[in-house]
C-alpha cells in the first residue's frame, strides 16, 4: 500500500510540474490590479491562499497581499522584503533572458524554473539540436541535476522535458523549497555502510553514497566533485590501530550523469585485523560544498 501511495504522489507532483503554467481563472470581481498580482504570484501562492484571497471583499484584498509579502519576508524587521525583490527581479530577467517564443519568457517554462531555482550554475546551448536529428536543446545543471528543455516546434518556446518520474519529482521539490512556510524534506548528504567478514582475520567494507546526494561542478564538460574519506579503527582498549585516508574523484559525462540518476557511488575496502571487538569512525567529506558526515560503528571479528 506504501508502495502504490508513493507511486500516486510521484504522478502527483509530475503533473503539477508539467501544468503549473496554464492561464489562471479569475473572478469576474477582480479589479485590474488584483487580477495582476494573482497572476504575478502564480508560482509561490498556495492553494489555500489563493481560495481566500478570492472569497474576500474587494476592500480587504490590499490588506491581504499586505500579508502575504509580509510573512513571506526573511526579515520581518527590515523595511525591504528581498524574498519580494528577488522574486519581481527574476521575472524581469525571465523576461529579458527568454524572448523568443509567442509567450512572455517569466511565462515559459524555462522562466518558471528560472523564477524558481534562480539562475542555472551552468547553461548548455545546442541551438541545432543535441545531436543532428534532434530538436532545439537546452540542458540547465543545478549541482548534480540537468533540467533539459526542448523546443519541439522550432519558435523559441522551449518545454521542460522530464527524463523520470523521480527526477520531476526531485525538481518539484526544489521549487517548494522557494515557497516559504511549505515543509520539504531536505536531501541529506549520507551514505550507508555495510560490513562483511572475509576470513577470521579479514573484513570487507562496502561503502554507498547516493548519487542524487552529491554536489558536483561543471568542470572540462563533465560534472564533478571529489570525495575524502577517512577511517580510523579502535581496539576494545580504546587503542588506534588502523588509520586510513584516501580522494576518491567523481567525474561524469553529460551521458553518465543521467544513468547516475537513482545510483550509489560505491568505495570498496579490505582490511586485516586479528580477531577482537573494534569501534570503527567512518567521516566522508563532499569537498565541492564541504559537506560533512560521520557515522561510527562497532563490530566483531
Amino acid at each position: 500500500m506504501k508502495k502504490n501511495l508513493k507511486e500516486s504522489l510521484v504522478l502527483v507532483l509530475v503533473f503539477l510540474i508539467l501544468f503549473s503554467c496554464r492561464p489562471f481563472r479569475f473572478a469576474k470581481d477582480l479589479t485590474p490590479n488584483h487580477k495582476e498580482f494573482l497572476s504575478e504570484v502564480r508560482y509561490i501562492i498556495t492553494r489555500k491562499e489563493k481560495k481566500v484571497f478570492l472569497t474576500l471583499p474587494t476592500p480587504e484584498r490590499e490588506k491581504f497581499i499586505e500579508e502575504f509579502w509580509k510573512k513571506r519576508n526573511p526579515d520581518p524587521e527590515s523595511e525591504i522584503n528581498e524574498f519580494k525583490e528577488r522574486y519581481y527581479n527574476r521575472i524581469e530577467e525571465a523576461n529579458h533572458l527568454f524572448k523568443e517564443g509567442g509567450t512572455p519568457g517569466w511565462l515559459q517554462d524555462r522562466g518558471r524554473i528560472y523564477i524558481l531555482l534562480g539562475p542555472p550554475e551552468a547553461r548548455e546551448q545546442y541551438p541545432t539540436g543535441y545531436t543532428f536529428y534532434e530538436r532545439p536543446t537546452e540542458i540547465w545543471y543545478y549541482g548534480f541535476f540537468p533540467i533539459i528543455f526542448i523546443d519541439h516546434s522550432y519558435t523559441g518556446d522551449y518545454e521542460l522535458y522530464p527524463m523520470s518520474a523521480q527526477y520531476v519529482a526531485t525538481l518539484l521539490q526544489a521549487q517548494l523549497e522557494f515557497k516559504p512556510k511549505v515543509k520539504v524534506e531536505k536531501v541529506n548528504f549520507d551514505f550507508n555502510l555495510n560490513l562483511e567478514e572475509i576470513s577470521e582475520d579479514k573484513f570487507k567494507i562496502e561503502i554507498r553514497i547516493p548519487y542524487k546526494n552529491l554536489w558536483l561542478v561543471e568542470k572540462d564538460n563533465k560534472l564533478e566533485t571529489t570525495l575524502l574519506l577517512n577511517l580510523e579503527v579502535f581496539s576494545d582498549s580504546k587503542k588506534k590501530i588502523w588509520d586510513f585516508n584516501e580522494d576518491y574523484l567523481i567525474s561524469l559525462t553529460q551521458d553518465e550523469t543521467m544513468e547516475a540518476l537513482g545510483k550509489n557511488y560505491i568505495i570498496l575496502i579490505e582490511k586485516k585485523l586479528p580477531p577482537g571487538k573494534y569501534r570503527m569512525s567512518i567521516l566522508i567529506e563532499n569537498k565541492t560544498d564541504g559537506n560533512k558526515v560521520k557515522k561510527t560503528i562497532k563490530f566483531k571479528l
